[in-house]
């Protein structure tokens, strides 16, 4: 009974699971997998705590499959070999028992861990099942992540925890025989942040801490006593993360420099990925700033880089410097607005023909019905410009880039109506 309560309620079937109904009810993918007893390589992505382990440990066990796991954290190429060796001995190739590589974190492999397993998995020595906290489009090489199917798991909701509760009051071994009583559970909740393995954490640490008592009773406060953390303090996969990438996104776009800088900092204090700090400031930069100062995507994708080489401490200051400059820049959203409209005009008018005088013209049947013909180079003309038509009769003078009142924008505006004429409204 040594053993921590998280790792007692382990779920051993999928009966026993808890969430992901988006995956494993009567429709869902997984489900669907299980049934048909056919599994790709698969690739879960999800927040800590959610049961991404449990997951393909459960898979293994319903379809009666082997399984090697490794974690990316204390894992290289020696041991990625290992097992594939040992997979390819016990058969591979497809056969009926084609054993499961479970990597933990498989986003902390490098590109060369991750190109090792790119052999087993086409030829079908091993199935793999990665296991991801971070968006694997960034995190997992496009080669490995085209061979696999990619599944996000949410968050557990406010039914799942307290059902956790319920099963670990009733079912563990060792809480089952205590009296206990939870007469508040907001605290525990909310501290778990939607992680299950946090939330069992906690409350076996309460328990721990009340054990003397006769009879146990959990309140909000005993637990915030025993945890010694408001219900405020930063939480990466909580509420609070929401509210406060929110709060940090919305003063670098009202221009408040003070304000963007203050809730970088609170994020960093609170262990943020410093990554996803970078990529909401990449989105931001075209998303706020755009044609304004077209730098600020140059700046943001710069300090991407330079905060994935030198890591923490020192990305502080280049994330600071990053946010201020954001923070200070003039703001567009033309941009942003440009590519809904144009969006919101495919999906209106469907596959509009494209001009003859624009198509490619590569053989010589292409030419004679008019592919290209009376196309003017535009470099031919004075000024790199003429005035010929580029959009399908049907929306010859829609406009659709409007232009933001900035000084830069403000130039743009006034070329292009000099260039356009009544064409377009600038």
């Amino acid at each position: 009974m040594n053993s921590p309560l998280a790792e007692r309620l382990r779920p051993k079937t999928i009966h026993e699971f808890i969430g992901q109904e988006h995956l494993l009810g009567q429709k869902g993918a997984l489900k669907q997998i299980l049934s048909n007893k056919t599994l790709p390589s698969l690739l879960f992505w999800g927040s800590p705590g959610i049961g991404k382990t449990s997951l393909a440990h459960i898979i293994a066990n319903e379809l009666n499959l082997p399984i090697y796991t490794l974690s990316a954290i204390n894992s290289g190429v020696k041991d990625i070999r290992s097992v594939i060796d040992s997979a390819k001995r016990g058969g591979g190739m497809f056969s009926a028992n084609t054993p499961i590589l479970f990597i933990d974190e498989i986003h902390r492999f490098s590109k060369s861990q991750q190109d090792s397993l790119l052999e087993a998995v086409e030829k079908g020595w091993v199935t793999l099942i990665g296991a991801t906290t971070e968006n694997p489009s960034f995190e997992v090489i496009s080669a490995l992540l085209s061979r696999c199917q990619v599944y996000t798991l949410q968050p557990l909701n406010k039914s799942h925890l307290e059902a956790l509760l319920e099963r670990a009051l009733t079912t563990d071994q060792v809480l089952s025989r205590l009296a206990i009583t939870i007469e508040s559970n907001d605290a525990l909740l909310r501290l778990s942040g939607g992680d299950a393995r946090k939330l069992l954490n906690i409350l076996e640490l309460v328990v721990n801490y009340l054990k003397a008592e006769k009879e146990i009773v959990i309140t909000n406060d005993i637990v915030y006593k025993v945890i010694q953390q408001t219900p405020l303090k930063y939480d990466k996969s909580g509420e609070q993360h929401y509210d406060i990438i929110s709060a940090f996104i919305k003063s670098i776009r009202g221009s408040d420099p003070n304000a963007a800088v203050y809730w970088l900092a609170r994020m960093l204090e609170g262990g943020e990925d410093i990554k996803f700090i970078g990529r909401r400031l990449i989105i931001l930069a075209s998303e706020d700033i755009g044609l304004a100062n077209p730098t600020a995507l140059v700046m943001a994708n710069n300090t991407f880089q330079a905060i994935t080489t030198v890591g923490m401490p020192e990305a502080r200051i280049i994330l600071s410097q990053c946010v201020l400059y954001l923070a200070t820049s003039p703001k567009s959203n033309s941009a942003y607005m440009a590519i809904n409209n144009a969006l919101t005009i495919v999906k209106d008018t469907g596959n509009l023909e494209v001009p003859l005088h624009i198509r490619n013209a590569p053989t010589t049947l292409m030419k004679e019905i008019g592919y290209g013909k009376n196309y003017k180079y535009a470099h031919d003309f004075e000024g790199n410009f003429v005035f010929q038509e580029f959009m399908p009769e049907e929306i010859k003078n829609k406009s659709i880039y409007k232009p933001s009142h900035n000084k830069r924008e403000e130039q743009l505006k006034h070329r292009l109506s000099l260039q356009w004429k009544d064409k377009y409204d600038f």
